[in-house]
């Protein structure tokens, strides 16, 4: 403010002493200067300052020429003259250019807060892609507590034992170790020894590290059942069924890498199996297979193979075998947003009993017609099937001896069809195929005489094993339908259709043309849960010592039961079968159980 007030009375001095230098005249010899005038200081002097000095007229020519010694009729109309300057010129700021405000010189500075932040190493994803999906972990129950054993036991008609029983450490993210054992056996009364039983044992263990995870089992099963079918014209005489029973010790053991979600990612496997069977007479069977994968993720793009080495050895009273497979399947694989393609192909070589050498197509495509809804899906494929004792016998538990022995081929499998949702909860699954099949297997009758012998010491029904030599074409129709309305509610059901055309039998012998499975399961409330299934079967023709031909009738199989949670950790279950006592039969001469019910018990801990 000093500076401005200085410079205002500069201004007001020089503009007075200029005034007053311009209203005094002087003599033109002895100029007499007057005292400049004071221009009192005031504040509308100070704010009009410029305006006085703007409308001050100044005009040093005239001036001059009023003296008396510049008048030019004086001086006889000469040109010259004299001129005085008065004052100097001083420049005088316009009003447009005043600053009238003054500035504010208080300094001020905004508070910045610390900035502090971190970065997020994330990769981007494509949530649209096909890609693999991830288990869906069950929600835990309100009313639930940790129990990681269970125990269950019951009994019922038909002389029914039942009894079950897991075993765990627990919840461990790095280690799971267990071990179950299960029995179920019932005596039916329509003929003599009608029985069956079954137990299953397992322990098994799995460590998960973080590269890689180890998984390991060891199982044993056994079965017993007799021969009680039997055809009741050839004797109206009781007979004494001969007994059976199927004994398997299995092993298998598994490394692999873990899942990683990432773009570029290498996978690998390798796996070890095998088992040993025998049945009550000299079938023996052994069984060896090494398998691994590699594999190489590029984004969408895999690339890999997958090879395996398949030995068995298989005997009986009249031959010993070796009947083994090497395996190899390279492979392609692209992934896209609406597309998912494998391209590969299947070699196969035997050796030792059979000496054949195959190349088979192994190619799938998924497309999505409708995205999120419908999905297009093809395959084409191929395989040598090995003929199996042990695999013939779960089929077929009243096979004889000495089975034959012939690996039948599928040379081209094509399926097409869609899968996916109609809408919220209603899933489904509908394909139709065309498969080419060297050597089928089928299941005969082979009526055994009355008379006893070394091999069969009554006479009975002991099916035996035939080939359909050639090609045969099979076609069909597969459907699936799954509807879980909520978590209370859920149905399902399969249906196939199958039309055989074969190149020497005359029918596909015990094998249906039409099957309907279907089942549900219902949560009442947190106490209450039903199930139900249900089982229809076509009829089927049977061929009786390759020359007479029987039919076997279609039948309907329902069975369902309840289980009540009377407490955290006890309960109690009813499960009833064959609900409408049909008189049907599976295989000929042998009736399954008419109407039976069990119940029993469980316990949590």
């Amino acid at each position: 403010m000093t500076r401005y007030r200085y410079i205002l009375l500069t201004s007001i001095f020089t503009f007075g002493a200029a005034l007053a230098q311009a209203q005094t005249q002087q003599p033109a010899k002895k100029p007499v200067q007057k005292p400049a005038q004071k221009v009192p200081v005031s504040k509308p002097v100070a704010k009009k300052v410029g305006d006085a000095a703007a409308k001050l007229k100044q005009d040093t020519t005239k001036k001059g020429g009023n003296a008396p010694a510049n008048n030019a009729q004086q001086n006889g109309g000469s040109l010259s003259e004299e001129i005085v300057v008065t004052t100097i010129y001083k420049p005088v700021l316009a009003d447009a250019v005043k600053i009238r405000r003054n500035p504010n010189l208080e300094e001020t500075q905004l508070y910045k807060a610390p900035l502090t932040y971190s970065t997020l190493d994330k990769r981007l994803e494509r949530n649209s892609d096909i890609r693999q999906l991830e288990a869906m972990k069950m929600p835990v129950e309100r009313d639930s507590i940790p129990a990681d054993n269970f125990v269950r036991a019951g009994f019922g008609s038909l002389r029914t034992l039942f009894g079950e029983a897991y075993i765990n450490n627990g919840k461990d993210a790095a280690l799971q170790t267990g071990a179950y054992v299960k029995y179920f056996g019932q005596q039916g009364s329509d003929l003599e020894k009608q029985n069956h039983s079954k137990l299953d044992a397992s322990v098994f263990g799995k460590s998960i590290g973080e590269v890689n995870t180890l998984t390991g089992r060891i199982n044993y099963q056994r079965r017993n059942n007799y021969f009680y079918g039997y055809d009741n014209t050839l004797t109206t005489a009781p007979i004494d069924p001969a007994k059976q029973h199927f004994n398997t010790i299995s092993a298998e053991g598994e490394l692999s890498r873990n899942y990683q979600d990432t773009d570029r990612v290498f996978t690998y496997a390798a796996k070890i199996n095998g088992y040993l069977f025998s049945n009550a007479f000299k079938a023996r069977e052994n069984n060896v297979v090494i398998s691994g994968y590699l594999n190489q993720t590029i984004n969408q793009f895999y690339a890999g193979i997958a090879a395996s080495v398949d030995v068995a050895s298989q005997k009986d009273l009249a031959y010993s075998i070796n009947n083994s497979f090497l395996r190899a399947n390279p492979y392609l694989k692209f992934q896209g947003e609406n597309y998912k393609i494998d391209a590969g192909i299947n070699i196969v070589k035997e050796f030792s009993y059979f000496t054949r050498f195959f190349i088979f197509p192994a190619a799938k495509l998924e497309f999505q017609v409708i995205p999120q809804y419908v999905r297009l899906f093809a395959e084409a494929s191929g395989d040598v099937n090995r003929s199996s004792l042990r695999g013939f016998s779960e089929e077929n538990p009243f096979i004889g001896q000495n089975i034959a022995i012939k690996n039948s081929v599928d040379k081209l499998n094509i399926s097409i069809g869609l899968k996916g949702r109609l809408f919220a909860g209603l899933g489904f699954k509908a394909s139709v195929f065309r498969n080419s099949v060297s050597d089928l297997p089928l299941f005969v009758s082979g009526v055994q005489p009355i008379v006893a012998d070394a091999a069969y010491p009554t006479g009975n029904n002991r099916f035996n094993v035939i080939y359909d030599n050639g090609k045969a074409r099979i076609s069909g129709f597969n459907g699936e339908l799954d509807y879980k309305a909520s978590d209370d509610l859920n149905i399902f059901g399969r249906v196939e259709f199958r039309d055989y055309k074969l190149a020497s039998e005359a029918q596909p012998w015990n094998l249906p043309k039409f099957k309907l499975t279907a089942g549900t399961h219902i949560h009442i409330s947190n106490k209450v849960d039903i199930n139900g299934s249900l089982l229809f079967r076509g009829s089927t023709k049977d061929l009786i010592s390759g020359t007479q031909v029987v039919n076997i009738k279609s039948f309907a199989d329902l069975s369902g039961g309840v289980s009540y949670k009377a407490t955290k950790k006890l309960s109690v279950f009813v499960q009833a079968n064959n609900i409408l006592n049909t008189n049907y039969q599976t295989w000929l001469y042998y009736p399954n159980y008419s109407f039976n019910i069990f119940g029993g018990v469980g316990y949590s801990f």
